[in-house]
């Protein structure tokens, strides 16, 4: 069994977002990075399978050399061997199109990516890189088990939750209850240790087309003031959504 997940090297939620030159670049500086907590759950998911029933985990990323420390906790938490595509990832199908071409090398039985970065919040990445590979693909991934070569998979849906059943090769996109956060893996000091020895190979990037680019950035519009009313003053939040929300 061998097992791709896709990760990504984000910031973390709680960091304050700048952007500089004229709103045209996002400013990393002081900024803490982290995993992409949807990739997270899919790691952990692939721990769960090569524990089971066996086989190797490779982590890969489209990154410059800062994202490393992402790769290497994922290493610590349990994956076999990392790989890094040495490229700016610009754009969703730029960076699907790389991971898709490492993968259609490497007869991956099973890919895991998050449903979605934290930082883009897109979602395009598991499609493009499935159809790239032209492999089934099912989004929005809350169940995952697997019985030889039938996978049985659980994903939610508009209004509930759909029952699915394929063969391997194919793609999951995983979010949280494809493993539940209590699960998820921490690294142990041995996991760090070891870490160190285990191989993460750069690649350069393939010359392929970047489809779009950044004019600029905008941040959110700050939140207005709050008004609180009286829980029984039923008149006055009708005549405030009305004069003032404008909702009704």
């Amino acid at each position: 069994m061998k097992i791709l997940v896709c990760i990504s090297h984000v910031p973390d939620t709680t960091s304050k977002i700048v952007f500089k030159n004229d709103l045209t670049e996002f400013d990393a500086s002081g900024v803490t990075f982290v995993m992409n907590p949807y990739d997270e759950f899919g790691l952990t998911k692939a721990m769960h399978i090569k524990e089971s029933l066996g086989g190797t985990i490779t982590v890969a990323n489209v990154g410059l050399a800062v994202t490393e420390s992402t790769l290497r906790k994922a290493l610590a938490i349990g994956a076999d061997d990392a790989v890094r595509i040495n490229a700016e990832p610009t754009d969703a199908s730029y960076v699907a199109g790389l991971l898709a071409e490492y993968a259609g090398t490497q007869n991956f039985d099973l890919i895991i990516t998050g449903r979605e970065s934290i930082d883009y919040n897109g979602g395009a990445v598991p499609g493009m890189i499935a159809a790239h590979l032209n492999i089934p693909f099912v989004n929005a991934c809350i169940g995952f088990d697997l019985n030889a070569e039938q996978a049985t998979m659980i994903r939610e849906i508009d209004g509930g939750k759909e029952t699915l059943q394929g063969k391997l090769p194919l793609l999951i996109a995983g979010q949280k209850g494809l493993v539940e956060e209590k699960d998820l893996r921490i690294p142990a000091m041995r996991g760090i240790m070891m870490a160190r020895k285990k191989p993460l190979t750069v690649l350069e990037a393939s010359d392929r087309e970047k489809h779009t680019n950044v004019l600029d950035y905008q941040l959110p519009e700050e939140k207005g003031a709050c008004t609180l009313i009286d829980a029984d003053d039923v008149e006055q939040l009708v005549q405030l959504l009305h004069s003032e929300a404008k909702v009704i």
